[in-house]
This record gives structure tokens, C-alpha cells and sequence, in this order.
């Protein structure tokens, strides 16, 4: 192990997005997942899990001192096949929830047949709910769809005010990959907006996180790459990294 290794695990776990997103849980399945993250490292940089959780993993972190973790939740998840109105019922739910983050996948197959401006609404009307209250990261759910697709799957979202672009939901048979990545880097790159990267789906271990974080390095500069600019979305990286710290 190198002190560069060491240094990268650090980034990578301030970066992480610390996910539990099963469909079938339990409290304490819940009280579990708050109880792995360990406060001699850094902290996660957030915790995402589903709404009725929320309220649960809020409580489970106030009682281990750790309020400064922000909670992320999801919404049109996993399929992004719902209907607008229940989407923005979702929000709205989330948000009185005490959610500070929403995870909103964009309704990607409309995208697919070539209805771009149903997929900037969602975008644009989940942003308004979020205005001052949450960071919207949009999942575009980039292994579903061809580089062209991916592209302007980020188009939209930057162009709908999304304060992040998310790769996956993790619920598909291709999650992020590092050309679906570049894509997504070259689109915030010259879009001259605050957007974010989350890399989300298939990153386990280190060496698969220092691929994505030489690239947002290399694309964005090594002063962008911070919790503010860039996520990690994963469920057991942060056990791996742990083992390297």
C-alpha cells in the first residue's frame, strides 16, 4: 500500500455517497448500515437510502453525533417510469422528511424514443421543489443509453438545473462505465455551470475509484475534486476503503 493509495482512499471516502437501497429492509438492517461508519476516518460525504428510512437514519446519526451527515434519498427510483405528479409527490415527501439531497433518475426510456423536453420537465419542476432546500442529482441511468444518448441526457439535465449528474441507479446490468464518465465530465466541463459528477453503480474497491478519480483529475483539475464537486455512489466501498486506511 502507498501513501498515494492512502491519500486516495481518503478523497474517495469523503467523496462517498454511502448507499443502502435494498428493496426489502428492516430497522435493523438500518441501525446496521449507520453503525459501519467509523469516526476515526473521514466522514461519508452523504447517506442515501429510501424515504421511509429517513427519518430512522436521521435519528440513528443524531444519537452518534454525526448531524453534520447530510441524508439523500431517491425518487422516480428505480425504473423512472412514474408519472410526474407522483414524482413530485415524492419529492415534496422527501423533503418534509428532512431529506437534504434528492436522487431523481430521469425518465430515460422517454429520452430513448426522443422526447427530450419530458425529460427536461422532470428535471426543471423537481428543481423548483428543491430550490433552497435540497441538492438535485439527476440519475440518467448512462448504461441504458449510447454515448449520443448519455450526452444529451446531461444536456438536460445542466440545461433543468441539476446540481449533479448521477451515472446509475445500480439496478441495471451496466452501471457506470469510464466512457459513459468521460462523456458526462466533457459536458460539465463546457457547460460553464457549478454541475456536479456522481459516480454511481459497480465501484468496489479502490482501484476502481482511482480510475474515476484520475479522470475527474484530469478533466476537471485537481482543485474541483472535492464532496462539493464529486460523488461516489456504493455500498460496500466503504468497508474496502476502510481496509486500506
Amino acid at each position: 500500500m502507498t501513501m498515494s493509495d492512502v491519500h486516495d482512499a481518503q478523497l474517495a471516502l469523503a467523496c462517498l455517497d454511502y448507499t443502502r437501497l435494498q428493496e426489502h429492509d428492516s430497522e435493523d438492517a438500518m441501525c446496521q448500515f449507520v453503525a459501519q461508519i467509523n469516526t476515526a476516518y473521514a466522514l461519508p460525504a452523504a447517506l442515501c437510502v429510501y424515504p421511509q428510512w429517513l427519518q430512522l437514519t436521521r435519528r440513528e446519526l443524531d444519537n452518534r453525533n454525526l448531524q453534520q451527515i447530510p441524508l439523500a434519498t431517491v425518487t422516480n427510483f428505480p425504473t423512472g417510469d412514474e408519472d410526474l405528479t407522483t414524482v413530485l409527490a415524492q419529492t415534496r415527501e422527501a423533503l418534509q422528511l428532512g431529506t437534504n439531497e434528492i436522487d431523481l433518475v430521469l425518465p430515460y426510456r422517454a429520452l430513448q424514443q426522443g422526447d427530450e423536453q419530458k425529460a427536461l420537465e422532470y428535471v426543471r419542476q423537481s428543481r423548483e421543489l428543491c430550490a433552497n432546500k435540497a441538492k438535485l442529482k439527476v440519475i440518467i441511468e448512462s448504461g441504458e443509453l449510447s454515448l449520443s444518448q448519455v450526452r444529451i441526457a446531461s444536456r438536460i439535465a445542466i440545461a433543468g438545473g441539476a446540481d449533479f449528474i448521477k451515472t446509475s441507479t445500480g439496478k441495471v446490468a451496466i452501471n457506470a462505465t469510464p466512457e459513459a464518465v468521460a462523456v458526462i465530465f466533457d459536458e460539465v466541463a463546457h457547460s460553464g455551470r457549478a454541475v456536479g459528477v456522481k459516480v454511481s453503480g459497480g465501484v468496489k474497491n479502490l482501484s476502481q475509484a482511482q480510475l474515476y478519480l484520475d479522470m475527474a483529475v484530469n478533466t476537471m483539475g485537481g482543485a474541483w475534486l472535492t464532496p462539493f464537486n464529486f460523488r461516489f455512489g456504493a455500498s460496500s466501498l466503504l468497508g474496502e476503503l476502510y481496509k486500506v486506511l
